[in-house]
């Protein structure tokens, strides 16, 4: 009997990942494609669109060749990605520029001078804080600049769009993606006029905006022969990968929050509407026209824990620096670390944020910083949790998932300073597995976006130490206050 399979298409920042699937959301194959970041100058982040567009022709030859998939058994494809890149297009569909990516920070000096401005005014209709990964913000530096490509472009793009643009010849873009450049109101679903005129583009050199089910065929002949699929097969948009990533875990219907932490991280949460957080700390980003999902991102997940190995030039596995921060009781003996090493979105959006060790005495060791850093990272997605709970009130249901979750310790502390249980996915492929079930939704081959939690991988539970979780409500009153008042110091 004939496989009925379908494709998650996942455009990441470290690579491309294509996955297959049975309907039933087995794991078939996976192939990977790493992608070069280039640092050219201080700030910068760049990747070359061509590598990347040709990079995902490779990961899905290979993971069709992997899973000996027929053209025949293949139903379609869902693509998801990295969210905030912008490229400079001419009106051949030409690069002109690199791909600047979420982390690229020249714009941060016109962030701030936005902030003071009329910062509110843009976030209350956008959803999107400002911040320098935004493309509102990066045209916004071009502008200024007079950045040549910027200057010669006809057209503006994310990645998706210019790998979409290539294969099929048309210019899309889903809710998601749109919500992530700063230049969409979120209440409306159309490009923001205000955000247009700060970043001096015109509505016609973006995309059309289109909903997460949207069907895409004919793919380029040559394309398709390399790939290895029939040419009319259809694709579908997709979304962007933090909202697949939601999806893919189950976490859709109101209260199921998501915590997704590998390099960085993000928690999440799908609502009703469009509702806008009063303090811009977190983001609204729309999903389908009647549905968004909520959010911060941390740029300090596990980089934060590599950064310290690092540091201390330690030689270990991962494993055995954690295994000497289990016997640390609850609070590090008075360590409080605030993981801004990388900077920071959520909860402060601020790009000039900087790492602390708070309480240290002579008696701490290596074990102590280490279980600080895992504290500190949790702390400060708790604390972005927190904020969505103004919007959403408390979450029902946590699920964690990503590569920081192999840490036993780390899930743990979690569950402990949440109190509540978490939920632990045994896949690493979440945002895969929700695009290729908005894929099937697409298609019409199941019925909705919620009948996904029917096809999930089984889930391990965390249950909290309440003992330990008041104790780490008295940290987090300590913790909350070093960030607030060390906030004022990173800008000097």
């Amino acid at each position: 009997m004939s496989r009925e399979l379908v494709i998650g298409l996942d455009i990441g920042t470290t690579s491309v990942k294509a996955v297959i699937f049975n309907l039933n959301g087995k794991l078939v194959a996976e192939a990977e494609e790493m992608i070069t970041t280039n640092y050219p100058k201080p700030d910068c982040s760049e990747q070359d669109p061509v590598e990347v567009e040709k990079a995902s022709v490779t990961a899905m030859k290979n993971v069709i060749s992997n899973a000996k998939a027929s053209k025949e058994e293949l139903l379609t494809v869902g693509i998801s990605a990295a969210m905030h890149s912008l490229i400079c297009l001419d009106e051949n569909m030409d690069a002109l520029s690199q791909v600047l990516i979420w982390s690229d920070r020249r714009s941060s000096q016109l962030a701030d001078e936005l902030m003071e401005a009329n910062g509110n005014e843009i976030y209350a209709k956008t959803g999107t804080p400002i911040h320098p990964m935004t493309p509102l913000l990066k045209l916004m530096w071009m502008k200024e600049n007079n950045d040549e490509a910027y200057q010669k472009a006809s057209y503006f793009m994310s990645m998706k769009e210019y790998l979409l643009q290539k294969w099929f010849g048309q210019r899309v873009i889903d809710y998601s993606m749109a919500a992530a450049t700063g230049l969409f109101n979120v209440k409306e679903l159309n490009w923001e006029e205000q955000a247009l005129e700060l970043a001096g583009v015109q509505k016609e050199q973006l995309s059309r905006i289109v909903p997460p089910t949207e069907r895409l065929t004919g793919i380029n002949e040559n394309i398709a022969k390399e790939i290895g699929i029939s040419p009319d097969m259809p694709f579908i948009i997709g979304s962007a990968d933090g909202q697949l990533a939601n999806l893919g875990s189950g976490a859709i219907k109101p209260g199921e929050v998501n915590i997704s932490v590998g390099t960085s991280g993000a928690i999440r949460q799908f609502v009703k509407g469009a509702p806008i957080n009063e303090k811009m700390e977190t983001f609204t980003y729309a999903f389908t026209n009647n549905t968004s999902i909520i959010g911060g991102p941390t740029n300090n997940g596990g980089v934060a824990l590599q950064w310290f190995k690092d540091l201390i030039e330690y030689n270990g596995s991962h494993n055995e620096l954690l295994a000497g921060a289990e016997q640390v009781e609850v609070g590090s003996e008075g360590i409080i670390f605030l993981p801004y090493v990388n900077g920071e979105r959520a909860p402060l959006w601020n790009g000039r944020a900087k790492g602390n060790f708070f309480g240290l005495s002579i008696n701490h060791k290596k074990e102590h910083l280490t279980r600080a850093v895992l504290e500190g990272i949790a702390f400060n997605i708790y604390q972005i949790g927190k904020s969505l709970e103004t919007i959403a009130g408390a979450p029902e249901k946590i699920s964690v998932n990503g590569g920081l979750t192999k840490s036993k310790l780390w899930v743990q502390i979690m569950a402990d300073i949440f109190g509540k249980e978490i939920y632990l996915s045994d896949t690493h492929h979440n945002a895969a597995w929700g695009a290729a079930w908005t894929a099937l939704v697409g298609i019409e081959k199941v019925d909705s976006f919620e009948d996904i939690k029917t096809s999930l991988p089984a889930e391990k539970v965390i249950e909290p130490n309440m003992e330990n979780h008041q104790a780490y409500q008295r940290i987090f009153e300590k913790y909350e206050k070093l960030a607030t008042t060390m906030e004022e110091f990173f800008n000097e």
